[in-house]
């Protein structure tokens, strides 16, 4: 009896760490899901695919048209909103079946995504493989991307009777939460990963934070860049406008609508937003390396200063090559690279979430 009490805690953890690698690799999935969705997302806003499905619908809208009477009638559906009179007039079935293609892609990403993460979600549930603690945070997840959902018909909705695209406003919210969502699922995989080694200090972990918050900002501004088109003009670096500070910056009423429809301004923003980030993920390698050298946190803080770098000069690429396609979706695809990285990064600085059924193992 002696034998099998001294076993039990050991039993309990190995039970805990089998659980913790099925809903790990479960997030692992999610994440790429997500991935896929924000980047065919990102092609569906550059190709100007988004407004070609002019309706709402979640469930019947996962059937495409099946035949040249259903098309012809989805296309009338789009010949009636400002985007076709103004810009696509005299677009023929077939250019409008590629942009249809991109919009209904993404619609069903989102759908699938949705299904990825609640039915695994309910079944570990059941199984009772999501311990305490981890239930608030999954459940919150799972909210959001509802809520993304409708976020994404609300943006949507802008683009379909007084404008010839979705407003910025609404496409940087939609962006910005996807990223979120992508946020919250990598820090808690990662929170269920075994760490080689001990949590950071206060300080090293506040500023890993930072650059995630950073980051999240920068995507924002890239979203407003995105809606206002802001990238296809001042396409030169260092200099914008033939200057490092442009001018005309404010020249909107009230001042702080430039902040969000002056491309020029915007654009500008977004710079500043790129050299904070190289700034505070170049200050936070260093002194990472120095509160912790050899460490794994140090390690990790150096491969996140090369690719905020990567990211820095994909952007200039991007902007001083016009914004074609490729580049800018190579762009949006290396942010959020980036930014789970960021993501894992601080939670490795403080450590994994404390076992259900923690133990002391003495050597």
């Amino acid at each position: 009896m002696a034998a099998i009490s001294t076993a039990a805690p050991f039993v309990a953890r190995d039970r805990d760490l089998r659980n913790r690698a099925l809903v790990r690799g479960w997030l692992y999935v999610v994440l790429l899901v997500l991935f896929a969705l924000v980047l065919v997302g990102g092609a569906t806003r550059l190709t100007e695919s988004g407004l070609s499905i002019t309706e709402w619908k979640p469930i019947h809208g996962i059937i495409p048209p099946l035949n040249d009477a259903e098309w012809q009638e989805e296309f009338q559906r789009y010949q009636q909103i400002p985007q076709y009179a103004e810009l696509n007039n005299g677009m023929s079935i077939e250019a409008f079946k590629s942009i249809f293609w991109w919009e209904w892609l993404h619609r069903i990403l989102a759908r699938g995504v949705g299904v990825v993460f609640a039915v695994p979600l309910v079944f570990f549930w059941a199984t009772r493989r999501i311990e305490r603690g981890l239930g608030p945070k999954l459940s919150g997840i799972l909210v959001l991307g509802g809520l993304q959902g409708a976020i994404g018909w609300w943006m949507v909705a802008s683009g379909l009777v007084d404008r010839v695209s979705v407003s910025q406003y609404r496409l940087a919210t939609h962006l910005t939460l996807a990223a979120l969502i992508f946020t919250a699922t990598m820090v808690v995989a990662r929170g269920l990963a075994p760490h080689s080694a001990p949590a950071a200090d206060r300080s090293t972990q506040r500023l890993a934070g930072f650059v995630v918050l950073l980051a999240l900002i920068q995507i924002y501004l890239g979203g407003l860049v995105a809606g206002l088109d802001a990238g296809l003009s001042y396409n030169t670096w260092p200099l914008m406008d033939g200057k490092l500070i442009p001018g005309d910056l404010l020249i909107l009423e009230p001042a702080w609508r430039n902040f969000f429809e002056s491309p020029k301004t915007v654009q500008f923003v977004h710079r500043l937003g790129a050299y904070a980030i190289f700034v505070a993920a170049l200050w936070h390698m260093i002194a990472t390396h120095r509160r912790q050298s050899g460490t794994t946190h140090a390690h990790r803080a150096s491969l996140l200063f090369l690719l905020v770098l990567a990211q820095a000069l994909i952007g200039i690429g991007t902007l001083l090559m016009h914004v074609p396609l490729h580049m800018a979706l190579t762009h949006q695809a290396f942010a959020l690279v980036l930014l789970g990285f960021a993501a894992a990064h601080w939670r490795g600085t403080k450590g994994a979430y404390p076992l259900p059924n923690q133990i002391a193992v003495r050597g």
